[in-house]
């Protein structure tokens, strides 16, 4: 076991999958985690799993308190926590800083040394289900944990804030609350909003028209999946941010529109090109593979029986190929007992791959 940053005791504050998951990753390093949650079914469902012992009455001295609660009352539980530790850093893990720096620095009842001991903080991970029963140790592993001090943060209580994503396996990043909320707008935020109107279309499909769903559809509408309860609460708290990406986008939808109207009208083919190749640069632009520079693959089509064994076998024989995949993706045959396995791998090793799978008998789509 790695040597822990934190030395503990760690307060987790709200057990949902956010908590419960700072806490698993906390008891896995050895710190002693006490675990606190309006719901007691919550908080026993965190003990349960391993997450922490509930803290009940007791007088504890935490070395760090975590809030993980929807951004709706994080704002007060932040300021709770610094009046009843009064030697404790007291950090947040919402999706939202802006609303909640403000609802802490409008705290009538602390002052500036109360507030100097709080640190805002965004761990960059996530499930579309939710609560500690989802909850997983190795969930912020290699994750982006943003670390949004204000002003009159003390230093020390910004290296506490540090030490917690360092010892969950976080990649830290450094951002004012005002850059956060604008990025977490655009790369989370809005994904999610455009998903749930695509999927919201769904709800007076025929069941014929379903039927035909591949994963294109399965891809833009997963996250469609998530709490509504936490997303009416981010949305609402980011508005300012997301109302202007959002307006971009109908921009773009009033144009598609207008050029669909009349698509062989004049210049109609090139607004088209010009909207897809658009969507082409901007994908391109997302960061690869542990955030590396974006990088091209090439893709290797398998066909695989829909029985046991068969993609831990494929992988094997990978391996022992020496060749590194670097993404992966299946998709079923709709009326056949086959699934299509997109192996992606650098450029150079694609022919390699395929020669070694043909000679092991896979069937390999070209």
């Amino acid at each position: 076991m790695a040597a822990s940053h934190l030395a503990g005791p760690v307060l987790v504050i709200g057990t949902g999958l956010l908590g419960t998951s700072v806490g698993l990753g906390l008891r896995a390093k050895g710190v002693h985690v006490y675990l606190s949650d309006i719901s007691p079914t919550a908080a026993g469902v965190a003990q349960d799993i391993g997450a922490g012992v509930l803290l009940d009455n007791q007088q504890i001295a935490p070395e760090l308190v975590v809030i993980g609660a929807p951004p709706d009352v994080t704002a007060a539980l932040v300021g709770d926590a610094l009046l009843a530790y009064p030697n404790a850093t007291v950090v947040d893990i919402a999706s939202v800083k802006g609303s909640i720096l403000a609802g802490v620095l409008a705290d009538a009842r602390l002052g500036e040394a109360e507030r100097s001991r709080y640190v805002g903080t965004h761990p960059m991970a996530g499930r579309e289900k939710s609560g500690p029963a989802a909850a997983r140790g190795e969930l912020f592993t290699s994750m982006p944990w943003v670390i949004c001090a204000h002003e009159g943060a003390q230093a020390s209580r910004v290296k506490a804030a540090e030490s917690l994503a360092i010892d969950l396996g976080a990649t830290m990043h450094r951002m004012s609350v005002t850059e956060h909320d604008e990025s977490v707008a655009l790369i989370s935020h809005f994904p999610q909003a455009a998903s749930s109107m695509i999927a919201s279309r769904l709800l007076n499909a025929e069941s014929h028209q379903l039927a035909l769903a591949g994963n294109g559809l399965r891809d833009t509408t997963r996250i469609a999946a998530s709490d509504e309860k936490l997303w009416i609460q981010i949305f609402s708290h980011n508005a300012e941010a997301l109302v202007p990406i959002l307006t971009g986008m109908k921009e773009d939808l009033d144009r598609l529109i207008s050029t669909l109207r009349n698509p062989q009208g004049a210049g109609a083919l090139l607004d088209l090109s010009q909207l897809m190749t658009e969507g082409n640069a901007g994908r391109a632009r997302i960061p690869g593979k542990h955030g590396a520079p974006p990088q091209a693959f090439a893709l290797v089509t398998v066909v695989i029986d829909d029985r046991p064994g068969q993609i831990a076998q494929l992988l094997t024989e990978i391996g022992d190929a020496q060749i590194n995949i670097e993404d992966l993706r299946m998709e079923h045959s709709a009326g056949h007992q086959v699934g299509m396995v997109d192996v992606s791998v650098v450029p150079g090793r694609r022919d390699e791959l395929i020669d070694v799978l043909t000679k092991n008998g896979w069937k390999v789509a070209q």
